[in-house]
């Protein structure tokens, strides 16, 4: 019964979204004529805020924020574990400075949510053309950060499974090197309540959980990368214990004590 309630709620959800997302995007569409930058931001960022708001009336998901006092004033490089959808809609509404994503461009080809994220500041990216695709996030991310905004990377790429870990790739830590900016890891454990892949949201809380910003100058992106993959995994396993071996948990407990 629970999961039949749960796949109502969800529906009621989506279809939220679906009619929600349309006026929007049409208004995004039309003030962008006259108007870039971050009044278009904001008003996309209506949206996302709108849906989150949705997700915690309609299905019951709820957010814990740890650390947001760590957020620094100054312009870093965002690396989140990435698991659904969630963290993707909340963080521009929970960050203090206008984000920048890095993304694949066929994303700009989704009716009415496309075409509007093509009217904002991000940096859209040809994944089959690697060299090309390095050097457009370097270029355009120096640009947007001089700006104030952050860039924000997922290291592993794809969304991975609630207790599992994808391939930490070090493009985020390349481009902060390469910029002189530092690097903020964030813990987030949205599989928790919205699976990757899943339409089907569970009632619950999301722990989203900053970290320390690590300064990149004199570093090595692989080396780095590690730094921040091993910050993450073990503050995932410290707020999802559930999800993760005893063995895990009780490892990265140790090293939290050291």
């Amino acid at each position: 019964m629970a999961t039949f309630f749960c796949a109502v709620r969800s529906a009621l959800f989506v279809l939220f979204m679906a009619v929600t997302v349309v006026p929007w995007a049409l208004a995004v569409l039309v003030v962008s004529i006259f108007a870039r930058g971050d009044t278009v931001y904001r008003l996309c960022v209506g949206w996302l805020t709108l849906s989150i708001w949705g997700a915690k009336v309609i299905c019951g998901v709820h957010a814990r924020l740890h650390g947001m006092e760590r957020l620094p004033d100054y312009p870093v490089v965002l690396l989140p574990k990435h698991q659904s959808t969630w963290e993707t809609f909340a963080f521009p509404g929970l960050m203090p400075h206008p984000l920048c994503y890095v993304f694949k461009r066929e994303l700009l080809y989704i009716p009415f949510f496309g075409w509007a994220m093509a009217r904002m500041d991000m940096i859209h990216i040809d994944r089959s053309k690697r060299s090309q695709a390095w050097n457009l996030v370097a270029e355009q991310g120096r640009k947007f950060m001089e700006k104030g905004h952050w860039v924000i990377m997922f290291p592993e790429g794809t969304r991975a499974a609630r207790g599992g870990r994808g391939v930490y790739k070090a493009g985020g830590t390349r481009l902060a090197i390469t910029t002189g900016r530092p690097v903020l890891p964030v813990a987030v454990t949205s599989a928790r309540c919205w699976p990757r892949k899943s339409f089907i949201l569970r009632p619950g809380v999301i722990d989203l959980s900053v970290g320390h910003p690590i300064e990149s100058s004199g570093r090595e992106p692989d080396e780095l990368m590690r730094e921040v993959e091993t910050w993450i995994e073990a503050e995932m396993r410290r707020l999802d214990p559930e999800a993760y071996p005893a063995s895990e948990v009780a490892a990265a407990a140790g090293a939290s004590k050291a």
